[in-house]
């Protein structure tokens, strides 16, 4: 039993140490060392969200329907940039990254791994201090239930690591792909559920709303900033397990993708 433990524990570490290397790799390869170099990594997300929260500001009123604006806008465009940053920066790293798997000890599970940390960390820091801030100002209220509030985002983000193996071990099958890829990233900008409550979509329809995986991650994170103060409407059951088959979904098509990139 001992050995077998010891086993197991190198192997972790082994691959830790990968995955670590993977990740220093991809952000300096991306940002650089100079100037602000990796802090790019969280200033890149907080432009975006800060610009788009600006602008709505101008041309919506302060309340939606019993909401204020700015913390709606932040529960729905922050997770938003997460699945987006993860997919758009995740789907083609197998085919830019194929000369390292000449190394037979990288797989190309630890590339999408890798690049899905560095975005999941990039967008999670931008999110936690474009938030604090926001709290700090007085412009938001302090979310009603943190844990549930974190639970939501990290569920989003195994969601959206699903749907970018799938899509990018696809990508790394035929590129043709990639187009399509792109295209899904703009098509859940409306029906993700991050410009609007499932308490908004007439009663007969909400079931069916509920099925897209993502609108009930954006209303667990809405749950955790509103409480009862709003209603909101979602399954974390479902959730976790429309996430875990898209998984291994991607995990299968996975299989043929090395050999793929390595003849390119």
């Amino acid at each position: 039993m001992i050995p077998f433990l010891t086993h197991q524990a190198s192997m972790w570490s082994k691959h830790i140490r990968i995955l670590r290397a993977l990740v220093f790799r991809e952000a300096t390869t991306r940002y650089g060392r100079d100037n602000i170099g990796l802090l790019w990594i969280v200033g890149e997300p907080a432009i975006f969200a800060i610009g788009v929260m600006i602008m709505w500001s101008f041309i919506r009123p302060p309340y939606d329907r019993g909401l204020r604006l700015l913390p709606f806008l932040m529960t729905g465009y922050l997770p938003l940039l997460l699945i987006r940053h993860m997919v758009s920066q995740g789907i083609n790293c197998a085919l830019v990254n194929a000369n390292l798997l000449y190394h037979r000890q990288i797989t190309i599970l630890h590339l999408f791994i890798a690049r899905a940390v560095m975005e999941f960390i990039g967008n999670s820091m931008s999110s936690a201090i474009i938030v604090g801030a926001s709290i700090v100002l007085g412009l938001i209220d302090p979310p009603r239930s943190v844990a549930t509030v974190i639970n939501g985002w990290f569920l989003l983000a195994y969601m959206s690591f699903g749907l970018t193996i799938i899509l990018g071990s696809c990508v790394g099958i035929t590129e043709a792909v990639e187009k399509f890829a792109n295209l899904l990233t703009y098509i859940l900008i409306p029906v993700s559920g991050a410009f609007y409550m499932v308490d908004w979509v007439p009663y007969r329809y909400r079931e069916l709303v509920l099925k897209i995986p993502f609108v009930n991650c954006m209303e667990m994170i809405r749950d955790g900033f509103f409480g009862d103060s709003y209603p909101t409407y979602y399954s974390v059951g479902y959730a976790f397990i429309s996430a875990t088959v898209m998984i291994l979904v991607g995990l299968v098509i996975m299989q043929f993708v090395r050999n793929r990139v390595q003849l390119e």
